[in-house]
Order: structure tokens, then sequence, then C-alpha cells
């Protein structure tokens, strides 16, 4: 007959349990890849929580933080049409920790309209990849007695200057500038309402306070689809499948009007060409997922051109920058 089977002390339990709890500790001061590699990244959205851009940034994060390997945290910083978020990058350590999601007007018109700015964008700011492109949707009121772009022209021909307004998230802001080209190209005058940020700009609309607005699609769409909006033309040069029915500024009567924009990814100057490799790699396959494409055409954006490099990218920024220098110069636009 066998011995009889050991039974377990108070003291032979305490042994076993305290050996699990250091093999569990040993086990959590193991290195974790991935998301436990390294700090946080900071990306910096330059607008209010809630605009077309804070909505793609905050998409785009969630995608480029398994692709980067490290927890990515999305810091709105307001102010000045986006120049203060971008300022605040510009000046940050070189190490790509800290990054910009930037709408377009952020890297090629605000430079130019700041005066007396101690810090020139243009070089104190590294492209690391675009992520998107984009056109703006010209809205109004439901009230605002015009269906298409000739009834709306007709009606803003038809009252006192100044009498009808567009909004804004700001001097120098994307959709300021889209109504100041467009009021140039129809040959109308309408007084510009500057706001902080693009989402209090487009819902004085929808209250009915402001007439218009050239919004991002993604804060605007929702709200035509709502019918607290009306959508009367796209800026592109094609329809967007988010609004199949709504014509081009061109389609609808105005040639040559074609006013687009952009998001995309920044660094400050001087972050090592390897790290600047992984980011842009990081970023593009991010761009490049089904989701985030998806979601680029749920809210009326569209995908970056395919197989553009940080170096074409960086061509392209300075291709617009002396651009908007000229236009900027020629409109007389100033900060109000």
């Amino acid at each position: 007959m066998g011995a009889p089977p050991r039974r377990e002390t108070d003291a032979m339990i305490l042994t076993r349990r305290r050996a699990g709890l250091l093999a569990a500790a040993s086990t959590l001061a193991l290195p974790r890849p991935g998301l436990a590699q390294a700090r946080p990244i900071s990306l910096v959205v330059p607008y209010a929580p809630g605009g077309g851009t804070d909505i793609t940034g905050r998409a785009f994060a969630q995608l480029f933080e398994p692709e980067i390997g490290q927890t990515v945290v999305v810091e709105n910083r307001a102010g000045a049409a986006g120049h203060v978020g971008s300022v605040s990058v510009a000046r940050a350590r070189p190490d790509g920790q800290t990054l910009l999601f930037a709408v377009s007007t952020n890297v090629v018109v605000n430079p130019h309209l700041q005066k007396g700015d101690r810090i020139d964008l243009a070089t104190a700011l590294a492209p690391v990849a675009q992520v998107s492109s984009y056109q703006y949707v010209l809205v109004v009121h439901p009230d605002v007695p015009a269906k298409t772009l000739g009834e709306l022209l007709a009606y803003i021909r038809s009252r006192p200057k100044g009498d009808l307004t567009y909004s804004s998230g700001g001097v120098g802001n994307a959709n300021h500038l889209a109504g100041v080209l467009f009021s140039e190209a129809a040959k109308v005058e309408m007084e510009h309402v500057p706001y902080r940020g693009t989402a209090p700009a487009l819902l004085d609309v929808v209250a009915g306070r402001v007439t218009m607005n050239f919004s991002s699609p993604p804060p605007a769409i929702p709200l035509v689809r709502e019918g607290k909006l009306r959508a009367i033309a796209v800026t592109g040069d094609h329809r967007i499948a988010a609004l199949p029915d709504v014509p081009t500024l061109e389609q609808a009567g105005l040639p040559g009007a074609v006013i687009t924009g952009w998001h995309g990814v920044f660094a400050p100057a001087g972050v090592p060409a390897p790290v600047m490799e992984r980011l842009e790699q990081a970023a593009r396959r991010a761009a490049d997922t089904a989701k985030f494409k998806d979601r680029l055409e749920h809210d009326g954006l569209e995908p970056a051109p395919a197989g553009v490099t940080r170096t074409a990218f960086a061509e392209a920024v300075k291709r617009e920058s002396a651009f908007w220098a000229a236009t900027i110069a020629a409109l007389d636009i100033k900060l109000e």
C-alpha cells in the first residue's frame, strides 16, 4: 500500500503563492513588444476638437499607433488658425516624438500671414507623409432661398454689400481662403466672420447666425445628411462619393474654380534620417489601410495620391507655399 497523500502545510502554501507572485512580477518586468518599448508619440492637431482636421487626425492616430509600435496621443493645441500648434511642434525636440497632423494651410499659407514671426515653418518643419486629399463643401443654412449655385449667386448680388456672411475657423484658415478664392472667382462680396475653429464656425451657420461656410467635408456631411445644412457645391474637379448629387463649382456654372487641400504629418526639422524614414513608412502604411480609406470616403475625403514619397511631398509643399505667397500679396489678405 502506497504512502498517504502529502498534505500541504500553511508554510508550503505561502511559499507556492510567493513563487507565483515572483514569476508574475518577472514577466511584467520583461520588455514588451510594440507599444511598451518607447514613450508615447504626441500627435498635435492645431485646432479645437470636433473640426475636420481633428476628426481625420484621430482616425489616423488609431491606425498609426500599431504601425509605429508606440502609443500615439492626440493633443489639440488651437489658436491663430492652427499657427499656435504648428509652431509648438516646430520648436519641439527633433527626436520624432512630437509630430504635427496638419492641414495644408497650416504650412503653406499661415507663415505668409504672420508678421514679425520669429520662426519660418517652411524650414522649421519637415514633411513626413501626405495622408489625404480633399475639397471643400459650400454649405448654407436651409432658410437661404437658394438650392443651386446660380440661385445663390443671384441672391448674394441682390443683397447690400456685407449683408451676407461666411464663417471660417480663423484668418488664414482653409475655409477662409476657400471663401476668398470663391468670392474672387464669382465676383461677389461677402463679409468674413472668423471663429476659433471650424466646428463653432459651422455651428453658427446651423444656428442661422451666418449665411454660409466652405467647410472641410467631415464636420459638414453629417449636418447635410440631417437636413441642418444644405450643400450647394463641392470645390474640387470631381464630385465626392459621400455627396454624389452635389455638383462641383465648375459643373454648377463657375469655370476654373478648383480649391483643394490635404492632410499631412510633419516633424520638427533636424529629426535624424533613419527616424524620419521609420515615421514615413509607418504613416504611409497607416494611410494605406482599408480602414483609413473607408473612413476617408465616409467623411468625404480621399486618399493621398499613390506613391507620393517624403521627398515628393516636400517639393509639393514648396510649390504650394510659393503660390500662396503670391496669392496673399495679390489679394491683400491680412490678419484681422
